[in-house]
């Protein structure tokens, strides 16, 4: 959800987004619920491909505290253009701290947009959440 105190987001990353919800609606279409994460992944980022973005997936990030490096302090599922967050899950019950991690994630990598996409849902709509930083 966008935030009122937050500048807006900027029109290239709203584009993106877009591309992105575009790319869950077409992988959904085709292999519907009750697969594993790591195929709707792969379909996912294929989608992204074919809309001319790029993607990392399974991304390593590091995590400063105070003084102490963590090298794989988290992981995210694919990241984007190198600016927006996709976490991807295919589960049917909706954990509320996916909702408070995506939210962390993105002010550890000091990204704005981010995306949680539950696959495994009827309709894809409801599967997919905004989060803006």
């Amino acid at each position: 959800m966008d935030h009122p105190h937050y500048a807006p987001i900027p029109g290239h990353l709203d584009t993106i987004g877009k591309k992105i919800v575009d790319s869950a609606y077409a992988v959904h279409k085709n292999l519907g619920p009750g697969l594993l994460e790591k195929v709707y992944e792969v379909c996912f980022c294929h989608e992204l491909a074919k809309r001319q973005l790029s993607y990392q997936r399974q991304v390593d990030i590091p995590i400063v505290y105070d003084d102490l490096h963590f090298k794989e302090g988290l992981r995210l599922d694919v990241i984007v253009n190198n600016e927006i967050i996709c976490e991807l899950k295919a589960l049917e019950t909706v954990n509320p701290v996916w909702e408070a991690q995506i939210i962390s994630h993105l002010k550890l990598t000091n990204k704005r947009l981010g995306y949680l996409v539950n696959f495994n849902v009827p309709k894809i709509k409801n599967g997919i959440r905004r989060f803006v930083n």
